[in-house]
């Protein structure tokens, strides 16, 4: 059943549904709903977490298991099962059809993974997901440039302030579409609002000039196989302050847009049909980078730095060893095409 952040609040609240998926790119929009998600579940019980990562080599009687293991530790359990890479394969598929055929008790499972294409929405496993009455299928739709200004007026209502036209045109052009950029400055604004009212005076003196551009240059460096240069701006970045999630959010949109092209290439698609087939369709400013980095590298080499992109954002919230940096540099690197010996 598919379900708007309307719906899904409602149902949270009419009690937990077996299976939850929340599908979308926006990294601050899809981590504050499967948070919502998270906390429903808290409310409810649930004391015992697993979280499963999926990528090529993972084992799906993982997810077997823990569905028929009993709970040492509390009544109600939550289950996160993350992909990634937005297909499951075969064996997932299968897993988690069988998974809503026969829900476990007290058991709610949250599965995340990107927005899914045309092709993956039609396959068995995903109409599965979005049809089955045990599942709540929540789609994550991007705030597109119409709709920010709008979106930023609700979230600093949401913090006490109100903020004029000319303010939210302002923080709008800093911020350039990236979401959570925009949530970090409007932190950063609670500070400097007198009565809680926002004007374009206290925008121009507070929020400084994006990182959002210089992000993006990082992307087109190591998509242009500018590995110095690459490395050039990723230190910069960190040494001016820049969040990782920020740096993460950037070069992980490209990663997932750039693996998919790269499966409709292996395909025998021809490239200009990718790129129109792309929304929004692809710049014809950017058709000979992405030409470039796609005859590169090939579909398993995407899939592989999505995994280590996943590896950094649980490197960010403390879920895994070592440092978001190394993992975005080793990545920026190894898409410039420099192979790193581990």
């Amino acid at each position: 059943m598919k379900l708007n952040a309307t719906q899904l609040t409602r149902q949270l609240k009419d009690g937990l549904a077996p299976v939850f998926v929340v599908s979308g790119d926006d990294p601050l929009l899809t981590g504050e709903t499967a948070d919502q998600i998270r906390h429903a579940c808290r409310q409810a019980g649930c004391e015992e977490r697993l979280v499963f990562h999926v990528d090529r080599s993972f084992d799906w009687g993982q997810l077997y298991d823990a569905s028929h293991s009993l709970s040492l530790f509390a009544q109600q359990r939550l289950i996160e099962l993350r992909i990634p890479g937005g297909k499951p394969g075969d064996e997932g598929g299968k897993a988690l059809i069988a998974w809503l055929d026969t829900p476990p008790p007290d058991t709610t499972l949250l599965v995340t993974l990107p927005k899914l294409d045309g092709s993956a929405q039609r396959s068995k496993w995903a109409k599965t997901l979005i049809e089955h009455p045990a599942s709540r299928f929540v789609q994550i739709w991007p705030i597109d440039a119409q709709q920010l200004p709008g979106w930023m007026r609700d979230r600093l209502a949401g913090a006490g302030i109100q903020a004029s036209p000319e303010a939210l045109e302002l923080l709008s052009a800093r911020v350039e579409g990236n979401l959570l950029a925009a949530s970090q400055e409007i932190e950063k604004l609670k500070l400097f609002c007198n009565g809680g009212v926002l004007d374009a005076q206290t925008v121009q003196e507070a929020v400084a000039d994006s990182a959002r551009f210089d992000v993006f240059n990082l992307a087109d460096s190591m998509l242009k196989g500018e590995a110095q240069q690459a490395l050039r701006v990723l230190h910069g970045l960190r040494g001016e302050g820049v969040e990782a999630p920020v740096v993460l959010w950037a070069i992980a949109r490209e990663l997932r847009s750039l693996a998919n092209m790269a499966q409709d290439l292996a395909r025998g698609i021809p490239l200009e049909r990718i790129f129109a087939s792309q929304r929004p369709p692809v710049w014809d400013k950017r058709k000979p980078l992405l030409s470039k980095a796609l005859q590169r590298h090939p579909a398993q080499a995407w899939e592989a730095w999505l995994s280590i992109a996943q590896q950094a954002d649980e490197q960010i919230k403390g879920q895994h060893a070592g440092s978001a940096w190394d993992s975005l540099a080793r990545i920026a690197v190894e898409v410039s095409g420099v192979r790193l010996k581990l």
